[in-house]
């Protein structure tokens, strides 16, 4: 074997390694708070969401999966392989997994909100965040994995792996459609009122936190962001299509529930 196949051997194998490691570290941030009562699975809907025997929809806290087909759109990218991995991942387990039902207990889908663990006490969430096979999302006050699930999908997006292999943060001028985004752009002026604090992003993108949502934010500091550039994820809404734009308003709007769905960058 010539030596330029030992460096490429070699290479294969450390990037391995580093895998391992970060799967490793992605296993060990989120482990189970305890012994938890197991369930068997009758299926995996898709990347975030489990069928159980006995009837429940689950959909995973802190982690947000791209969309599978349905209602006339096609299937994003890496979908289909979240779900696989899903799968996978519950096959491994014996088709049973570990739930802990989260400080709000439902959605308003009537689905169980819940980390789930492998039989080893393992969270699924983190795994496939460390794969960058989704995306991490905050909503209180379902905020107990917060800080691992960030660090999951930190590793992930480092290592460009899956939906990071190609960056999909958009440009305020990039918007064009509703439905889950992670956007960068400038503040340019930033309004608190009865509505609640509202982050103007050019003439067509505003970030609103709710009255309701104060308290998860360090108010001093957001209202300081005049000027700085961040990044913002969340469930875009097209204030076009619901009737709501009135005159001077911006057409996209992106509600933020925590903190931890903003990020001021340098």
């Amino acid at each position: 074997m010539g030596f330029p196949s030992l460096l490429k051997k070699a290479s294969l194998v450390g990037a391995f390694f580093v895998f391992s490691v970060c799967v490793d570290s992605a296993w060990a941030l989120c482990p189970s708070p305890g012994a938890l009562p197991s369930i068997k699975v009758q299926r995996v809907v898709d990347g975030d969401t489990l069928r159980l025997v006995d009837g429940r929809s689950v959909r995973l806290i802190g982690l947000n999966t791209p969309e599978m087909t349905g209602k006339g759109r096609t299937a994003e990218a890496f979908a289909d392989t979240a779900r696989k991995r899903l799968q996978a991942l519950v096959a491994a387990s014996g088709e049973r997994v570990a739930l802990q039902v989260g400080r709000q207990g439902k959605d308003h889908y009537g689905r169980t909100l819940a980390h789930a663990y492998d039989i080893r006490g393992r969270n699924l969430e983190a795994q496939l965040l460390s794969e960058g096979l989704g995306y991490f999302v905050a909503v209180a006050p379902n905020l107990d994995l917060v800080a691992c699930h960030q660090a999951a999908e930190r590793s992930a997006r480092h290592s460009r792996l899956g939906l990071w292999r190609h960056s999909p943060v958009q440009g305020v001028k990039q918007l064009s459609s509703a439905g889950f985004a992670l956007i960068r752009g400038r503040v340019e002026r930033v309004e608190r009122n009865a509505g609640g604090l509202w982050l103007e992003m050019g003439d067509s993108l505003v970030l609103h936190v709710a009255r309701r949502a104060l308290g998860n934010f360090d108010l001093p500091a957001v209202q300081a962001l005049e000027g700085r550039t961040v990044e913002a994820r969340g469930w875009l809404i097209d204030r076009a299509k619901r009737g709501g734009l009135r005159a001077g308003q911006a057409r996209w709007m992106l509600p933020l529930s925590d903190k931890a769905m903003l990020e001021v960058l340098p």
